[in-house]
């Protein structure tokens, strides 16, 4: 079975059942990078290469192991499907994302302030209701870069043994990449790898954005704005997207109690609670743009 076959099925079984219901290896996985942790940094401040060795160990054996399954016969087909459905969060995004904004727009801020605090890391307890807006949207459009675009690229660059490495990896980044006293030196590498693997699929979803919204405007925020944002992947995705729906991002968002001074991305009014639904349309019609254009191209390849 082809990997462009199988990205189809990944996607559309992602489609039908949502996340993994009770169990999912993505939590178990967390046990283990939080007791990786405890061992090689106990009091904080670890080496970088204790991270280096806590990584390895957290992400290459399982690596290793998805790229032994799938040349199992009979059977390869069904991990290369299972793996990248395990990596994906689409449908698991829209349902974090519709909330939001249907609390907005019944008029419940406590209600849309408490569901977007479970989409972001930012303190949402005094948002108002411009400051939900912008929050799901921009967690919706990076999101949908990390969740979903980058794991459907790393699928098709290396089958399950690469989705595998990219979300294990994004997962510690997630964990571990912090920039704070305990995680600084420890959590370096998995920041860095993160960036490394990110590169490529980030600037990728920022031209499907621009594609699929305001295509100069995108175009000209990308350029303009992204490389004044902290985060070299966050920033084209975010620019871009923000561009392509016509509303500004960024500004003041306060993390651990400390508020940061995030620049300006996009142009035009705030967000409302609308333009979370339209970012998580441009993520929905990304998907389906490469979908259509993967099978295109393997049908002209075959």
């Amino acid at each position: 079975m082809s990997l462009v076959v199988s990205a189809v099925a990944g996607v559309a079984l992602d489609a039908a059942l949502g996340e993994p219901k009770g169990w999912h290896p993505l939590v178990a996985f967390g046990r283990l990078a939080e007791r990786l942790e405890q061992r090689f940094n106990p009091a904080g401040g670890g080496w970088r290469s204790h991270g280096v060795s806590a990584w390895c160990l957290a992400v290459l054996p399982l690596t290793l192991l998805a790229a032994l399954l799938v040349q199992l016969p009979g059977i390869g087909w069904a991990v290369e499907i299972l793996a990248l459905y395990a990596a994906l969060g689409l449908k698991s995004l829209g349902e974090h994302a519709q909330p939001v904004a249907q609390a907005l727009r019944l008029g419940d801020l406590p209600l849309a302030r408490r569901r977007v605090g479970y989409m972001v890391s930012r303190n949402t307890t005094a948002l108002d209701a411009t400051g939900v807006a912008r929050a799901g949207t921009e967690s919706v459009l990076e999101n949908g870069s990390d969740a979903v675009f980058a794991a459907l690229f790393w699928f098709l660059v290396a089958g399950a043994p690469g989705v595998v490495l990219y979300r294990l990896s994004n997962t510690l980044d997630a964990m571990w990449g912090y920039r704070n006293e305990r995680f600084e030196r420890f959590g370096w590498a998995a920041a860095k790898i993160d960036d490394v693997l990110n590169y490529i699929p980030a600037r990728l979803v920022a031209l499907t954005y621009a594609v699929l919204g305001r295509p100069w405007r995108a175009l000209v925020c990308w350029r303009r704005q992204a490389p004044q944002w902290d985060s070299p992947n966050a920033g084209p995705v975010m620019a871009a997207g923000a561009g392509a729906l016509g509303v500004s991002l960024g500004g003041a968002a306060e993390y651990h109690g400390e508020v940061h001074e995030r620049p300006s991305l996009g142009e035009g009014p705030q967000p409302r609670a609308r333009d979370i639904e339209r970012a998580m349309n441009l993520v929905n019609g990304g998907v389906l743009l490469w979908l259509v254009l993967m099978i295109a191209l393997e049908v002209l390849r075959a």
